[in-house]
């Protein structure tokens, strides 16, 4: 293990600096909006203007890395990313927070891709599950320290945003100053969301279902914490306890989908994530930080891993070549999920209260409930035979893995096609 991780271990270094910064500011901003008396609005408006610059960072960056190559684009974005949090302490004006947000969206797309495009060229088809297992342990590991980092001072001072932004400058350097080759120019893939539609209507129902759930969470959980509790430090504890929650979530929940139709999890998962959703709007309010903690972490282990459930179903459908570009559909549906969510969150939370930000989240996921259970009979599972193997996302981090995780699988079928079909052209970043 010690010898395939050598050769990435600056690389994973700098996503260790890099994501434990982005832990930091995903709880502070939120928090600190929450204690300058933003509206409740104005924040789910902030987390929307995040993730929709993230999409298009996701979506539209790969040009830049096309023109200037991964070394000037991951210094331009890692030095505009650590100026931002320094700005967002100067300028406390709500409408320059969201514009703010939408540049750190835009910034960490990027970076996302710059590192994972790397680890990728780096791996080999037999340390590749080595490398981005260890990627995924320590990206979920760092977000939830860097969400501790928020207890060492005061979220009404200048040192939060301070070590934030230090946290993004130093994660350039073990990155720029790596010695490993360097990964080739990308070529991006057209989205065809109609064919995305056509290969499995109940993925693209559930990615649209779980951006607007995780997206929310992320954008307003802290001011749900605020809500049912005065302790500042229940924040950084209830959204750790929910990724550590939708870390553990993913291995059972996506080995159990590689063994059924992958239908029945999706139905499981957001009837278990509106349950939760429930319980926790209704008894929240009234348990110690321990049992809010613990009851974040159960909704995570159910609400997270939903996105790489879908996604896996809908590549079962998938013809040869078509994996990318089904990546990037369920990206974009998770995207514009992920916009719309936090906006419609804030306005319930406004109406009905802080702890509504759950009942909100049980809707949605109940939603995506009925929908998977409308659609099973009306068309037969994918063989288990033709499941593709599950791999757990990153998504629940907000990071860009998923695509590389399926360009991964069209990279295998273009090295063995099948008899009869012509190789699909070779897309540079993969995953597996």
């Amino acid at each position: 293990m010690l010898k395939a991780l050598a050769p990435v271990a600056s690389l994973l270094l700098g996503v260790a600096i890099l994501l434990t910064g982005q832990g930091l500011q995903s709880t502070l901003l939120p928090l600190r909006a929450n204690l300058e008396h933003f509206s409740t609005l104005s924040i789910g408006l902030m987390g929307g203007a995040y993730f929709l610059g993230f999409t298009v960072g996701c979506l539209r960056g790969v040009r830049l890395l096309q023109k200037l190559g991964h070394v000037r684009v991951f210094a331009a974005m890692a030095a505009v990313a650590s100026a931002v949090p320094l700005l967002h302490a100067l300028v406390l004006h709500e409408a320059a927070w969201w514009v703010l947000r939408l540049v750190t969206g835009f910034c960490f797309a990027i970076l996302y891709v710059v590192i994972e495009s790397w680890l990728n060229e780096q791996a080999s088809n037999e340390n590749r599950g080595t490398i981005f297992s260890a990627y995924t342990i320590i990206s979920l590991t760092v977000m939830a320290v860097g969400q501790q980092l928020l207890n060492v001072y005061d979220p009404r001072e200048m040192m939060l945003f301070a070590l934030a932004s230090m946290l993004v400058s130093f994660a350039a350097l073990p990155v720029l100053m790596s010695t490993s080759e360097q990964p080739v120019q990308p070529e991006s893939a057209r989205i065809d969301l109609r064919r995305v539609w056509q290969l499995s209507p109940s993925a693209l129902g559930l990615c649209l279902v779980s951006g607007m759930a995780n997206g929310s969470f992320w954008s307003l959980a802290p001011v749900f914490t605020a809500g049912v509790s005065d302790q500042l430090e229940l924040a950084a504890w209830f959204m750790s306890g929910a990724v550590v929650g939708g870390a553990l979530g993913q291995w059972p929940l996506g080995r159990w989908s590689d063994r059924v139709d992958r239908r029945v999890v999706l139905a499981v998962a957001p009837a278990l994530g509106a349950l939760m959703g429930g319980i926790i709007t209704w008894l929240a309010g009234g348990l110690p930080a321990l049992a809010v903690t613990a009851l974040g972490a159960a909704w995570g282990a159910v609400a997270f891993p939903m996105y790489a459930v879908a996604v896996a179903h809908a590549n079962d459908y998938a013809e040869p070549g078509e994996h990318v570009m089904v990546s990037g559909g369920m990206l974009l549906a998770y995207g514009v999920g992920a916009i719309v969510g936090p906006f419609l969150a804030s306005a319930t939370m406004t109406v009905a209260g802080p702890a509504s930000l759950f009942a909100f989240t049980g809707v949605v996921h109940a939603a995506a409930f009925v929908f998977v259970l409308l659609r099973i009979p009306r068309r037969a599972a994918a063989p288990v035979e033709q499941h593709i193997p599950f791999s757990d996302s990153l998504t629940a981090t907000q990071t860009a893995s998923q695509i590389y995780e399926e360009e991964e699988i069209a990279a295998e079928s273009a090295a063995t096609p099948e008899p009869g079909l012509q190789n699909p052209a070779e897309e540079p970043g993969r995953q597996p």
